[in-house]
């Protein structure tokens, strides 16, 4: 053996002694020779080589030898070392190097691609050149060889001279067919990694050669499939570096082949191939030749051409192969162009569509073919029993007829390939396109049920695929929050939600945090709705053709394999999602497969046969059809599904019990959503039958929860589901469910679980939704409410936030619901109160706002155990802070509970004397106003106190607060308010910059409370001009505010107050605050002044339209069911007027107002954004005429007064992209988007944002622009500033670059792992992108990573 060799003895010397054994006879000291080699070259550093030019040619001359040795593991080390010899080797030895390997010959060896292996070695160990960066050295180098030796040896001839006069014709190419008439495939290998490796290096006339020589290969008859197979990926990534030029000639000889007199079929079929790999390689370049190329590739799928085909196919007994082939690569081109080009394909739309329709059923070998998928879904069966065997029998006839065998027969790649154009166009064009004016469903989708029967499953899966696809598409995207497992999570949201909605005219924000017991006691526990259908649209398009879908999917789960069973269940459960449901009438035809299919086992158990690929494909089935099975029980009526309880439950338990995790975790769920079904108030009673149902259930759940041996996501989402059976089994008007037991079993295991980490979050949800189901304190014990809760408190202290945040939302529920509070005794109060106060602090407002509301119900319950000197410190702290909205509101409540309990006085001194102007006098003034009212006399002051306080304070602050104070205590006495409007109004004209609005806002405050009292005196004032007009219209507001409090009083004054409001909005000043006004008064009476406001609209005055869209957007966000039924019909026109407004301005408040609609008014708009979406793309487009030149000084400015419109329409646009995606065509928003990027810096960071979320919401069409995106990525990375550029700009840039960065990693991270086969993966231009950055911009890569991972974490 030969000693090894470290890194220690890398010097000439040691390699000169290594060289010798590697001829030595044995093949084991010649591998181990050749590994110390490698390990030296390696090692060694970089020039140690360089000045010993004999000793490199002499180790060349050895691997060249061992390159030809007898053993094929000596052969792979030796290639090795030509890979690590190259980097040490001198450049001068570089082309004699090259011009060996290339001439060499493996006689001793039957492996003739070594030499080839070795040529690609030698170009894979440089390091690739990046376009925008200056080769190294040795990169460079390499290339000079390779352009003086090896593009010759691969061409035939001398391509560039490089200064050299009189060279000598090299050997004949390797390209070039050889004496037998073959191709050497290995050579075009090595001319694809030549490409691969350092394309952007090629100069024109090298390209120009390696495009002829490669064409060549095309041209000879003998040449391999193979071998022509590598020469289109060849001249395809040739294609890349092409310039173009050079690119327009080698497609116009494309062209020209195409046109040629005598094209073969093999010759067709690798044109065809060609221009398709080209559409997928170079898209945006190859976008302006597909007029040219497209109609070569739909001519050959005509209907002339499938006519003729089934003739031939019925005259010869057979089809012709080749043709077969050609139709094969004709659809494939179709599919390349249709996902790369798809702008340049709109106009050949529907040829494309009848081309792929045409061949989606081309069997030339079945009798009758076409007819049957004309057919396809448009008939019911007439007889009912023998709907189960009919794919059987026809697959019987089939073979009956004697047709060749599937062996023989290759039209099923044309069929496949068909469905897989389709899915393109579906993908492609649905969104706001085709599915919208119901090509998809009338022309497509009934074809493709047609095919439900094709007998080749590769086909039929693609079909099921194809179709699949566009269900999912029709998603309505209602922008309403919906989880099909987690009927809990939607309920509480839409719930809370709801409620927030309502009290949002009041003021009040605080029931963002309170308790849903009540509510969720009564909604969302009943039986789905069986709505029916649109009458128009494409989910109406989808109902029509659901019963056909049905009755196909049905007979494939009965017959089919297991791969079509999972595609066909697949389909089924996203029409469930699509539709909510859909299955009331056709449910029994997929009960019995859908429990086989729960039950199915592939063969055994698959917890016994987990390592097969069996087993995975039937635990795959196992998930689907539990998935399934959740979506029918959350979107249908507990009448369908019940009757089917005696075999659902057995499958379900057996499923629960698998030892297969995720089939396990799966059925737990499907376990969550059955229970609901058979309880009630879902269910029509608690029947005996019923109770044994649940009661199987909760043995199988209960066992998996406490079982150790199980998986942690199982035993987590078995208490989750836990939860669930205590909440709809214990208590109900006919009685529990669940007996006593039971319950205290399931809640002692919960309680236990509760102080386990692993399972400590599933025990506190599923005790949370326990916590709102009941009302009667008999389900639960003192005892066990106590402890929950002090657990409950003692999670508060953990680092987890969010457990912090799930253990807060069940204390909110427990203290929430009155049996369990009546529970909590002082101790458990003190304590509670206790652990809640590290909590009331403005780190965390979320968190805030509910410890709040908890600790005003725990001060309701024992105040003397709660209010103490902590926490009157702790509110004092918090009333400092800029408290706003829900929190503030949660705050008021607790200071008028406590007021309420007669605990306040110390807080009252507090506030007074320790915070007094030390915050802000508004906040401030509103918790001593909320006390002061809710305390009376147990606060120790009056409110004659502060009208004195206001008469006589020294400074304005204090005024200021004095007037807050007022204002809230007038709005919470109402009519019974002693204050005057004199009193506030005598500071109207004060000089002061902060009293007078104050004033206003208390003014507005207090009259709220008063109408009558103070409303015609603000409305006097409102008449006047100036200051005064401003502050009236601001008192207005506020009362307006609260006008759902005293609507009877305020309705005497509305036309009063409108024409005010119209008369003051003109003025510059009080515009946003009148038009705010307006809205709200809209709001109030609808009927009365949406039409009056929606012919403002139209008026000749600029600015009187201006204030209208402005009024619109102020009653979009602030609303209630009897506004929505007055606004619903006038919406949509009112929108499409603004956007078309000539003022420029105005167009950017109507931007506003649709974005505003979106958020809000989703229901209302959705159907008619195919209308309004387009003038949104409109605004978000660069006008020159508004672009113009400003002299500043010596310095000539552009100034782009669209800027501020554009803006707008990319924030609508990313909010519509947000909540309706499913409307907007992808390819127009890509448009923009990719416009964006090259627009202003607030334009391209908005862009930066949509792309972030397209990457989710379409992974594939996000892979088909990586090409453009990254070239205007690289401008703006490879942007430098002036060196006089101010500061501004520099962090504008700085900004920028940073926001690029983190997209490219997320898309280069995620865009790949989601996007499809059918699309473009990883483009080699992004490739050279992503190379670029990570060379060019390690360290801020680097920094933005750790960000990134820092802010997930």
């Amino acid at each position: 053996m030969a000693p090894a060799t470290g890194p220690s003895n890398a010097t000439p010397a040691a390699i000169g002694a290594l060289l010798p054994k590697l001829g030595d006879a044995d093949a084991d000291i010649r591998y181990m020779s050749l590994n110390d080699l490698d390990s030296i070259l390696r090692s060694g550093a970089p020039g140690f080589l360089l000045n010993d030019y004999h000793m490199c040619a002499k180790t060349v001359e050895c691997l060249l030898k061992t390159l030809n040795d007898i053993n094929g593991e000596v052969q792979n080390q030796a290639i090795k070392c030509v890979g690590s010899l190259t980097q040490k080797a001198p450049s001068d030895l570089l082309a004699p190097m090259i011009e060996k390997l290339s001439t060499l010959k493996t006689t001793n060896s039957i492996d003739n691609s070594i030499p080839a292996t070795a040529l690609r070695t030698f170009l894979t160990s440089f390091s690739r050149p990046i376009v925008g960066i200056q080769p190294t050295k040795s990169t460079q180098d390499a290339y000079s060889a390779i352009s003086k030796v090896l593009i010759p040896r691969l061409v035939g001839f001398v391509v560039m001279s490089h200064g050299v006069k009189n060279q000598g014709s090299p050997p004949p190419g390797m390209l070039e067919v050889h004496e037998d008439n073959t191709v050497d495939n290995d050579a075009i290998d090595v001319l694809i990694e030549l490409i691969r490796c350092f394309g952007p290096m090629l100069q024109d006339p090298e390209k120009k050669a390696l495009q002829k020589s490669t064409m060549a290969i095309f041209a000879h008859q003998r040449t391999s499939t193979v071998a022509k197979k590598k020469a289109v990926a060849a001249i395809s990534l040739l294609a890349l570096y092409m310039s173009d030029a050079l690119l327009s000639s080698f497609i116009s000889n494309i062209i020209e082949s195409f046109n040629a007199p005598h094209l073969t079929a093999s010759q067709h079929r690798l044109l065809i191939t060609m221009i398709g790999s080209l559409g997928r390689t170079v898209p945006q370049r190859f976008g302006r030749y597909v007029k040219t190329l497209a109609p070569f590739i739909l001519n050959t799928l005509s209907g002339q051409e499938y006519q003729s085909a089934l003739e031939d196919a019925a005259e010869n007994g057979a089809a012709d192969a080749e043709a077969e082939e050609v139709r094969e690569a004709a659809l494939l081109a179709l599919e390349a162009f249709l996902l790369s080009c798809s702008n340049d394909m709109r106009p050949y739309t529907d040829d494309a569509i009848e081309a792929a329709l045409r061949f989606v059923g081309y069997d030339p070998n079945v009798a009758g073919n076409g007819d049957d998928e004309e057919m396809g879904g448009t008939q019911e069966d007439q007889n009912e029993d023998d709907e189960a065997d009919l794919i059987g029998e026809d697959e019987e006839d089939f073979e009956e007829e004697g047709a060749m065998s599937d062996d023989d027969d290759a039209s099923w790649k044309v069929r496949r390939c068909a469905a897989r154009a389709l899915y393109a166009i579906i993908s492609t064009r649905s969104n706001g396109d085709l599915l919208d004016n119901g090509t998809l469903y009338q022309k497509i989708a009934p074809v493709l049920i047609g095919r439900f029967q094709e007998r080749e499953e590769n086909v039929r899966l693609e079909v099921l695929s194809t179709l699949t696809a566009l269900v999912r598409k029709t998603t309505d995207n209602t922008m309403t929050l919906f989880t099909f497992a987690g009927e809990t999570e939607f309920e509480l949201t839409s719930t809370v939600e709801a409620r927030s909605r309502k009290r949002r005219r009041l003021g009040s924000d605080a029931t963002l945090f309170e308790s849903p017991i009540h509510s969720l006691s009564m909604s969302g526990f009943k039986s789905p709705d069986a709505s029916p259908p649109p009458s128009s649209g494409p989910r109406a398009d989808l109902a029509r053709l659901s019963g056909s879908i049905i009755r196909g999917v049905s007979k494939l789960l009965k017959q089919s394999t297991l791969a079509t069973k999972q595609s066909g269940i697949a389909l089924l459960r996203e029409m469930v999602t699509v539709q909510r449901g859909g299955l009331s009438e056709h449910f029994s035809r997929i009960a019995e497969p859908l429990v086989d299919a729960i039950k199915s086992s592939s063969g055994g158990s698959s917890s016994q046969s987990i390592g097969t690929a069996a087993s995975a494909s039937g635990g795959k089935l196992r998930i689907e059809a539990l998935q399934l099975l959740i979506a029918i029980c959350d979107n249908h009526s507990s009448t369908i599904i019940t009757p089917y309880a005696p075999n659902l439950v057995p499958a379900m338990t057996a499923a629960v019990r698998d030892k297969y995790f995720k089939v396990s975790s799966e059925a737990i769920s499907a376990v969550e959503s059955l229970v609901k079904v058979l309880t009630p108030p879902r269910s029509g009673g608690t029947g005996q039958a019923n109770r044994k149902y649940v009661g199987q259930l909760y043995d199988v759940v209960l066992d998996r929860a406490v079982a150790f041996d199980a998986d942690v996501e199982v035993r987590q989402r078995a208490i989750h589901a836990l939860g669930v059976l205590l909440a709809r089994g214990s208590e109900s008007s006919k009685g529990s469910i669940l007996s006593e037991s039971q319950r205290a079993k399931a809640t002692g295991v919960l309680f236990d679980r509760l102080k386990n980490e692993t399972t400590r979050m599933s025990a506190v949800r599923a005790i949370d939704i326990f916590l709102t189901s009941f009302e009667d304190a008999k389900v639960i014990e003192e005892k066990w409410a106590q402890d929950v809760a002090l657990e409950l408190g003692a999670q508060l202290r953990k680092a987890n936030r969010g457990l912090r945040g799930a253990s807060l939302t069940a204390l909110r529920d427990l203290v929430g619901n009155p049996a369990a509070l009546n529970y909590l005794n002082d101790t458990t109060v003190e304590a509670l109160s206790g652990m809640l106060l590290p909590l009331v602090s403005s780190n965390d407002l979320n968190l805030l706002g509910m410890s709040l509301i908890i600790l005003s119900k725990l001060v309701r319950r024992s105040p003397k155990c709660v209010v103490n000197q902590g926490l009157n410190s702790t509110l004092c702290e918090i009333v400092i802070t800029p408290l706003a909205g829900a929190v503030l509101d949660a705050f008021l409540v607790l200071l008028k509970t406590i007021g309420e309990q007669g605990v306040g006085q110390e807080l009252m001194q507090n506030l007074l004397q320790n915070v007094g102007v030390n915050g802000d006098p508004a906040i401030v003034g509103k918790a001593i106003g909320t006390l002061l009212i809710s305390g009376g006399p147990s606060v120790g002051v009056k409110l004659d106190d502060f009208v004195t306080e206001l008469r006589s304070a020294p400074d304005d602050k204090r005024r200021c607060l004095a007037l807050s104070v007022l204002g809230e205590a007038g709005l919470r006495l109402g009519s019974s308010s002693p204050l005057k409007p004199e009193l506030f109004t005598k500071y109207f004209s004060s000089k002061s910059q902060s009293l007078p609005r104050a004033a206003a806002t208390a003014l507005g405050r207090a009259g709220a409370g008063n109408i009558n009292a103070y409303l015609p005196v603000i409305l006097s004032s409102t008449s006047q001009s100036g200051s005064s007009q401003y502050l009236s219209l601001h008192a207005t507001k506020e009362i307006l505010q609260f006008s759902s409090q005293a609507r009877a009083d305020i309705s005497l004054y509305t036309k009063q107050i409108w024409e005010k409001l119209l008369a003051a909005s003109q003025a510059e000043d009080s515009r946003a605050v009148g038009a705010e006004c307006i809205g709200r008064l809209t709001v109030i009476e609808p009927k009365t002044f949406l039409p009056s406001l929606k012919g403002h609209l139209r008026d000749a005055t600029p600015s009187v339209r201006g204030t209208a869209i402005q009024a619109v957007r102020f009653t979009l966000s602030d609303s209630d069911e009897g506004f929505d039924e007055v606004l619903k019909p006038l919406l949509v026109s009112m929108l499409t007027t603004m956007l078309n407004d000539e003022d420029l301005e105005n167009r950017r408040l109507a931007l506003g107002a649709l974005n505003s609609a979106t958020h809000n008014k989703s229901e209302m708009i959705l159907p008619d954004l195919a209308n309004l979406v387009p003038l949104v793309m409109k605004e978000s487009k660069v006008k020159p005429e508004l672009v113009r030149e400003v002299q500043m000084g010596p310095f000539k400015h552009k100034v782009d007064d669209g800027l501020e419109v554009r803006k707008s329409a990319y924030e609508t646009l990313y909010t519509l992209m947000e909540g309706a995606y499913s409307r907007i065509s992808p390819m127009d928003l890509f448009d923009r988007i990719l416009a964006g990027l090259e627009d202003e810096h607030e334009i391209e960071v908005l862009c930066n944002l949509m792309l972030t979320k397209l990457v989710v919401l379409d992974a594939e069409e996000t892979a088909r622009h990586l090409d453009s995106i990254a070239e205007r990525y690289r401008k703006i990375l490879d942007f430098k500033p002036k060196d006089n550029a101010v500061k501004q700009e520099v962090e504008k840039l700085h900004e920028a670059k940073k926001g690029v960065l983190k997209v490219t990693l997320l898309l280069n991270d995620v865009v790949p792992a989601n996007a499809s086969s059918g699309g473009n993966l990883q483009s080699e231009k992004w490739r050279q992108y992503w190379d670029w950055v990570v060379k060019e911009f390690r360290a801020q890569l680097t920094s933005v990573e750790q960000e990134v991972k820092s802010q997930a974490a």
